[in-house]
């Protein structure tokens, strides 16, 4: 059985990443991006789906881990009996091939380490042809399947029913280096790796990214760990951001709210790069418009709220039945149907991210205004048309109150365009549609007796979705139909401290089983709570919400409060930019104390 899901931690190289459990099993590798098909499964699954240990062979061992400075560079001290020894663990950024490097480090006495190489292709579906590749001194291991191959180089691994072990011992000052390295089948193998050249080089990447973000509050290093994921989330050569590095760990254990978040959703990119654009990254901006241009193409009514990580557009949602899944939690999903839906909101956080980046002083083009007054023009096409809602929903299309803020901050953010930038557009067109959306919330999506915004036209119920409102401009986080929102959110949506996104008991949802707190919109009330003077909840709320991260900073979608456990894929966009937002909001009450 796989670890918990907080038991994980992740190595990245900006293009896809590697889930290292504390007891150091690799049980998570898609390559060669996050959306790829795996080659070590066991997260979904049992350790015969694939997954590479690397650990003392003293069952008493004990690991404590961290990651070495801002970079992701993951360090696991091993303490036993005999020694200590030290596992540092990364992938070097280089988009001409893909390493996952594991450096064995002798500190004191002597430490036994044994590894378990088990190569499962293709979502666990295919058993490598496995050959010796190298000698005595440079021992190599070659798997081939399909269009994959590795190389694994640094140890000597013997085969015992399609598992590869071996066996080292470290010294004080030792060094053993093991080093898995992936290419096209059909093409020769990669040269050895210079493994000091490649610590080194990644180090000194991450130290100079992490170097130049913008915060000063009481949380900074967390922010900056959650910045630092963000980026990891961001692929380097197409600019595209995943909303997790995992696909079907569950909301609810054994339940089947089990989605694939490897790819761009549109909404959760967009809000990334706002956070990103905040902390004074404005070229991770322009790397994303730019995929934004590409993925839309010519014809803005064919958008969709969700691509993969080059743009691709096909992404059709199946079961890998042959997968029982994270702790038996089935449907084992790739690809998401919510790529067919319409979410009415996905412009609007679109618009207010790159509204967010022309303030910051990224310049507009011919090409990028035309493709967002564009986008401008299906808002108005669409203007009274239901949808999914920002959850996606299963169930019947509805007229939801975030998406309808949304619409009006799409078209405010084409005003703002025109007023403050000399943008061209229908200024009178836009305006007189924003105010008429306005009319209409404030009209017919506020309940008459709470003064509460609602979920949606026709229930009383609300939705955390909606502390998103005051962050687009829509109305004051002091404003009393938010005010009252909140009130509810607090008597209805609160679940051991922590904020769920709706209650999925009403059926609004049209999916079986429930779900836990969801950290995005926690760290929303936090925000909501500081910006409106509740300085005091605000920073409760927060170190409640902290406590769900794990021991190196790692936020998953959700968390279980009775069971103390983290839940959902992880880690999360959503959640550590929400962080972000809300560690900005209380060092901004900090500045004005």
């Amino acid at each position: 059985m796989a670890a918990y899901i907080e038991d994980y931690a992740l190595v990245g190289d900006c293009r896809t990443a590697a889930l290292i459990s504390i007891g150091g099993d690799i049980d998570w590798l898609s390559v060669p991006r996050y959306d790829s098909p795996s080659i070590f499964g066991a997260l979904l699954g049992t350790q015969e789906h694939g997954s590479w240990r690397l650990a003392p062979t003293d069952r008493d061992a004990r690991a404590t881990r961290r990651y070495d400075g801002d970079s992701m560079i993951l360090v696991t001290r091993w303490e036993t009996t005999g020694g200590i020894a030290e596992v540092c663990e990364f992938m070097p950024i280089d988009g001409e091939r893909v390493d996952v490097i594991r450096r064995v480090v002798g500190v004191e006495g002597s430490v036994e380490f044994g590894t378990e190489l088990r190569m499962r292709f293709d979502y666990a579906r295919t058993v490598p042809w496995v050959l010796q590749a190298g000698d005595d001194d440079e021992p190599a291991l070659r798997g081939i399947a399909g269009p994959d191959a590795v190389v694994v180089r640094g140890v000597a691994l013997h085969a015992e029913d399609h598992v590869h072990r071996g066996t080292l011992t470290t010294r004080p000052g030792s060094t053993d280096d093991l080093v898995m390295t992936w290419q096209r089948s059909y093409r020769p193998d990669p040269d050895p790796l210079d493994v000091d050249a490649a610590l080194r080089e990644t180090r000194e990447w991450w130290s100079h990214w992490a170097g130049r973000i913008d915060h000063d509050g009481p949380y900074r290093d967390q922010v900056v760990r959650s910045l630092v994921v963000l980026r990891a989330l961001s692929n380097l050569d197409t600019g595209g951001i995943v909303a997790a590095a995992t696909t079907s760990l569950p909301e609810q254990i054994g339940g089947g709210r089990n989605w694939d978040y490897r790819y761009v959703w549109l909404r959760d990119a967009a809000l990334t790069l706002d956070v990103l654009v905040c902390h004074g990254f404005l070229h991770v901006a322009e790397h994303w418009r730019k995929w934004l241009m590409r993925a839309i193409a010519g014809d803005p009514t064919q958008l969709q709220i969700m691509y993969g990580i080059a743009g691709e557009r096909d992404l059709p949602e199946r079961e890998l039945t042959h997968l029982p899944g994270y702790e038996g939690s089935s449907p084992v999903r790739i690809g998401n149907a919510a790529v067919s839906q319409y979410q009415a909101d996905t412009i609007g956080e679109v618009l207010v991210a790159l509204e967010s980046a022309r303030d910051s002083g990224l310049e507009e083009t011919s090409m990028s205004w035309s493709l967002q007054r564009e986008l401008l023009y299906q808002v108005e096409a669409n203007i009274d048309r239901l949808d999914q809602g920002i959850w996606e929903m299963r169930g019947e299309a509805r007229r939801f109150t975030h998406s309808r803020a949304m619409v009006w901050a799409a078209l405010d953010r084409g005003v703002r365009a025109i007023r403050a930038h000399g943008l061209e557009g229908p200024l009178d067109r836009w305006e007189r549609l924003r105010d008429k959306v306005a009319h209409e919330i404030d009209t017919t999506l506020v309940d008459p007796d709470t003064g509460a915004f609602v979920q949606y036209e026709g229930t009383t119920e609300v939705d955390a979705a909606l502390l998103q409102l005051p962050q687009v401009g829509f109305c004051e986080p002091d404003d009393r139909r938010i005010l009252a929102t909140v009130k509810r959110i607090e008597q209805t949506l609160m679940v051991g401290g922590l904020v769920t996104r709706y209650r999925t008991d009403a059926g609004v949802d049209g999916i079986d089983g429930g779900e836990h707190p969801f950290m995005a919109c926690t760290f929303w009330l936090v925000e909501q709570y500081a910006r409106s003077g509740r300085i005091e909840d605000a920073h409760d709320l927060m170190k409640r919400a902290c406590a769900t991260a794990n021991d190196v900073g790692l936020f998953s979608e959700e968390y279980d409060t009775d069971a103390r456990r983290q839940t959902g894929n992880i880690p999360q966009a959503l959640s550590h930019l929400a962080f972000v937002r809300a560690a900005d909001a209380l060092a901004g009450t900090s500045a004005d104390g």
